[in-house]
């Protein structure tokens, strides 16, 4: 798409708009806002979340709050912004009415020459956000607040109201088909992800050999496996336990150099090499913190959210927290690659299991672990098969990183198109009203 720019431009003084069409009017933002400073509560307006996305339904992972009027009132239509610099770009024009935590500013529109889906655009785009924050106060280097009583005298540069319906109209299009495409590529990822899984569990569960005659394992998660494989409890072919935490209020026991300590995040990683804490030699004499050497497995055994059950390889020596299992293979018995893909495969039915009941709620024990039920065919034909998967995971790996590649440059594209669009450094009116009068054709 090749858009033209407009004929002149003017320098305003201001570094966050750079120069801006001559028409265009120049007014701070007070002009067009105030601030909704209503208390309320969430018993009588419902909770709304600010996000990135824009505003939405309270999520699940929010915050909740206790009753009373310590919330501020949302009608739609009004835009609001969360003041905090860690959560820079959560924005955006509320559809619903509701409220939302204190911590946000909300701006009741106080003039009809305003379009509010151009000021959605305007006010969630990189330049204006980086400015809105650069006006904010705290005593902390990374984080302070921005409050209306700064925000209202950010100054602006704006078109007509005509102009505005046009660049929101243009706005909304485009980045409709950008989203449309980022979400193809967010379906793509989800294929691949299940693809991985599938690919796993049929590996480690079935073997390599399409004709080798099979048994029931009596397993529900196992299913079916090749007769010649045994299948065990876990706590045959391994060492499991887990670790602590040391008193974070006892200086003996932390150190900013020492031996590892590990808490359940490094589960997310690809394989574990360093560690952020250190605990000292009396931490390690007093505390239960077992020294776990590679080869071993790490599995997150506490949390709601994905962490719990998830696994990951350790490849250097360190101590765990009491939220991380470790799994120490017994060498003629199990191989470590294998290992890991076992835990892998048996992602849903551990947190599954974990939920049920009789279990610790939201928490997998190393009995649990212990208890687990796994095919064991021979050591050759374990690396075998950790070989394969290693193999077809890398291809659906590179798959998934393209698709990743290609989400992040759609995400900058429409970043500096909202840019360029909402400070005039692109001129939409004669695309938009192009595009209107082929509408009309195609009616007709």
């Amino acid at each position: 798409m090749s858009l033209q720019r407009y004929p002149t431009y003017k320098d305003v003084g201001v570094k966050w708009m750079g120069n801006v069409p001559t028409s265009w009017f120049i007014r701070r933002l007070g002009f067009y806002f105030e601030e909704r400073r209503e208390k309320v509560s969430d018993r009588d307006f419902p909770p709304l979340s600010v996000t990135k996305l824009g505003v939405v339904p309270q999520l699940e992972t929010a915050a909740k709050t206790d009753d009373g009027d310590n919330r501020k009132r949302v009608c739609a239509g009004d835009y609001v912004i969360n003041s905090r610099s860690d959560r820079k770009g959560s924005s955006g024009v509320s559809r619903l009415s509701g409220s939302v935590s204190l911590i946000n500013t909300v701006l009741k529109p106080v003039t009809t020459d305003l379009n509010i889906n151009f000021a959605h655009h305007l006010l969630r785009s990189v330049p204006f956000q980086e400015e809105f924050y650069r006006y904010g106060k705290g005593i902390v280097a990374d984080l302070w607040s921005t409050n209306y009583s700064e925000m209202r005298n950010i100054v602006l540069a704006m078109p007509s109201l005509a102009e505005q319906d046009a660049i929101a109209t243009f706005l909304d299009r485009e980045t409709a088909k950008i989203d449309a495409l980022i979400a193809e590529q967010e379906k793509l990822i989800a294929l691949l992800a299940e693809k991985r899984q599938a690919t796993i569990s049929h590996a480690v569960t079935r073997g390599l050999n399409p004709d080798v005659p099979m048994k029931d394992s009596g397993i529900a998660w196992l299913g079916k496996v090749p007769a010649h494989w045994e299948v065990c409890p876990l706590k045959l072919l391994a060492r499991i336990g887990n670790g602590s935490t040391p008193n974070r209020d006892n200086p003996a026991y932390w150190a900013d150099e020492g031996f590892p300590w590990l808490n359940s995040s490094v589960v997310n990683q690809e394989e574990v090499s360093k560690a952020e804490r250190f605990v000292t030699p009396i931490a390690l004499a007093e505390c239960h913190l077992p020294i776990v050497e590679p080869p071993a497995v790490l599995v997150g055994i506490t949390g709601q959210g994905k962490t719990r059950g998830m696994a990951t390889r350790l490849v250097f020596t360190a101590t765990v927290n009491q939220h991380v299992a470790y799994i120490k293979p017994a060498a003629n018995k199990l191989t470590e690659p294998y290992l890991l893909r076992i835990i892998e495969a048996a992602y849903s039915n551990l947190r599954t299991e974990s939920e049920g009941a009789g279990s610790t709620k939201g928490a997998i024990t190393c009995g649990q672990l212990g208890n687990l039920r796994v095919p064991a065919p021979d050591l050759a034909e374990q690396l075998s098969i950790s070989s394969f998967i290693d193999k077809e995971i890398a291809k659906l790996s590179k798959l998934t990183s393209e698709s990743e590649r290609a989400i992040n440059l759609m995400k900058e594209r429409r970043s500096a198109l909202i840019a360029a669009a909402v400070t005039g450094q692109i001129d939409v009116r004669s695309t938009v009203a192009q595009i209107s009068s082929d509408e009309k054709t195609e009616a007709l």
